[in-house]
């Protein structure tokens, strides 16, 4: 059970919760809505997260992509499990964010049926398929749709079944944190990315510019933080509060951390997104 505890990668799971957080924040004060459609969002958003992660690991373990690999375990490239038992948990997490996904539907609108198909399709072919978008540098973008915009104006979607500003801007800067702990993955895996052929945004642009976009993202989201703050509610500067938990990483990345000392600085994105998250959302609720 630990073996897929760890395949299922907890490190990258506030990009899943912090999302969902912050929409619910976003409608807090908008009108009544009922809880269980938080509880499913959160569980689409959950699934997703760990789907992705499957579908990753066991399309990289069978492209030989893993073979030579600093950072979490991965299952079928270290061995630890079959490709087919991989597969299989991927479709079942999948499975489960669209069961969830089409109770949302029944109640909110069918058109929610494309966008959770799509964010299925995104996980999948981030490194799955003939032509997997990872591999061309385009991750980063598709994280920032559907782990920032999507998922939290998304949640904000489904408990006001309309869409916000507010939510939209914040999904940004959610989107900005997502983003940088897939860059700092990346950063990461440069020199094995790039002997197995797999062209990621770090690969693209190199190792330097790599770290100044993890510093840029950071940044980012605390800006969008303040805009939403000064825009609609005042409160959400409580988000400044996090800037401390970004000393740690943003300094690591930018002295030239590589390796394993990148793991650290991975679970430190994590909980500088949890904190993130946790202030914006405590301050969009103060401000309704």
């Amino acid at each position: 059970m630990n073996r897929w505890l760890a395949g299922a990668r907890p490190r990258t799971l506030p990009a899943a919760v912090v999302p969902v957080a912050v929409g619910t924040a976003c409608a807090a004060g908008e009108g009544g809505f009922a809880w269980w459609r938080v509880a499913a969002a959160l569980v689409v958003s959950l699934a997703l997260q760990v789907g992705t992660n499957y579908a990753n690991d066991y399309s990289d373990g069978v492209r030989g992509t893993d073979a030579e690999r600093v950072g979490p375990v991965r299952l079928v490239g270290s061995g630890l499990a079959a490709p087919a038992a991989v597969k299989r948990a991927a479709l079942a997490a999948f499975g489960v964010a669209a069961l969830a996904g089409l109770a949302l539907a029944a109640v909110v609108g069918w058109e929610l049926l494309v966008v959770g198909a799509a964010a299925i399709a995104a996980g999948w072919f981030y490194t799955g398929g003939r032509h997997p978008y990872g591999y061309y540098g385009f991750g980063e973008l598709f994280v920032f749709v559907f782990f920032g915009l999507v998922a939290t104006a998304g949640t904000t979607y489904v408990l006001l079944e309309r869409l916000t500003a507010l939510s939209v801007v914040a999904g940004a800067a959610v989107g900005a944190l997502a983003c940088a702990l897939l860059v700092v993955n990346n950063l990461r895996d440069i020199p094995t990315d790039r002997a197995a052929g797999k062209r990621t945004l770090a690969v693209r642009i190199g190792d330097h510019a790599t770290r100044q976009l993890y510093t840029f993202l950071v940044a980012a989201a605390f800006a969008g933080a303040l805009v939403c703050a000064g825009r609609w509610r005042w409160p959400a500067a409580l988000t400044v509060g996090a800037v401390p938990l970004a000393f740690g990483p943003v300094g690591k990345v930018r002295a030239g951390a590589a390796g394993r000392e990148l793991v650290a600085v991975l679970g430190a994105t994590g909980r500088l997104q949890l904190g993130f998250g946790a202030l914006l959302t405590v301050g969009l609720v103060l401000g309704s």
